[in-house]
């Protein structure tokens, strides 16, 4: 079934909107169980939540095609949910109080450490970030408030502080100017709460146009 088909399926069910999740190990965000769809939406790193019809949709995101000619497939799994208020998911006000917090926090740790974008690689991801913020990209669909984007970008700005200070290596996270194990070990304990405080902004975001919808704010 294609998306448009799938999407105008959730309706006729019911569903009055659809929530973003984005759960890792430890932190259910976003989620309201039941057990087996958050096991899901964990593997997966990902989920939506239809309001209004108790369903969720995990992606199965697969490389179709052979060698040298493929392309990304996503399969949306769909399965009930519990009708639950989803886990840890702050007001806008609240992730925009905390982004401010965490902002600094991130800054003041990297400096600390003195891993603040070093090496060619973090690098490169400051200035990929910086490209994306110039050209002024859309971020949210028309009809979000302000604040949301508001948010948003400030949440995806203080994600990429904490992706050029874990930039991709042989483990898949490279340890940037730390030069111990100990640093190491220190700057993945500071900067593990500004990651989470920008995921739930990231969050809160997203679905801050279904929350103004139920409280008849648009």
């Amino acid at each position: 079934m294609g998306l448009t088909l799938a999407l105008g399926r959730l309706r006729a069910l019911g569903a009055k909107g659809l929530r973003v999740a984005l759960p890792i190990a430890g932190h259910p965000l976003g989620l309201s169980g039941p057990p087996e769809f958050n096991a899901q939406a964990l593997d997966a790193g990902e989920a939506v939540i239809a309001t209004g019809a108790a369903l969720g949709l995990v992606p199965d995101v697969s490389a179709v095609g052979p060698e040298g000619d493929q392309h990304v497939e996503v399969v949306w799994r769909c399965q009930g949910v519990r009708e639950a208020p989803p886990a840890d998911v702050p007001s806008l006000s609240e992730a925009e109080r905390e982004l401010a917090e965490a902002l600094r926090e991130a800054t003041e740790v990297l400096s600390r450490l003195n891993v603040a974008g070093s090496g060619p690689v973090a690098q490169a991801a400051l200035d990929a970030y910086r490209a994306r913020a110039e050209r002024g990209r859309e971020v949210l669909a028309p009809g979000y408030p302000p604040r949301a984007l508001r948010v948003l970008e400030l949440a995806q700005r203080v994600g990429a502080l904490v992706d050029i200070a874990y930039t991709a290596g042989g483990d898949g996270r490279e340890h940037g100017g730390a030069v111990s194990a100990s640093e190491i070990t220190a700057r993945a304990e500071a900067l593990r709460p500004v990651e989470r405080t920008s995921r739930r902004a990231q969050v809160a975001a997203y679905n801050a146009y279904v929350e103004e919808r139920e409280r008849g704010g648009l």
